[in-house]
């Protein structure tokens, strides 16, 4: 049992290690080499076409109109 805990223990280590660095090296977190062309899924974004501004803008509206969503389904229900 004790094995168990000794590698649980060293398993949380690892993981609060690498978030860390992650932290302290002030980088934004990359995908892997190649990102989807590495595995043979070419070709430009449906929503964007390649334009990372059209990108931003989609996740924008998407963010809002989460947040629209959010705010229609509750209701304060001290005031009538």
């Amino acid at each position: 049992m004790i094995e168990y805990i000794l590698a649980f223990i060293v398993l949380l280590l690892v993981v609060a290690g690498m978030a860390v660095g992650v932290i302290f090296s002030n980088k934004p977190i990359k995908g892997s080499c190649g990102g989807l062309s590495a595995v043979g899924i070419d070709g430009e974004c449906e929503i964007c076409g390649g334009d990372t501004q059209k990108c931003e803008e989609e996740q924008e509206r998407q963010a809002v109109e989460e947040k629209t969503k959010q705010v229609a389904l509750a209701y304060d229900a001290s005031k009538r």
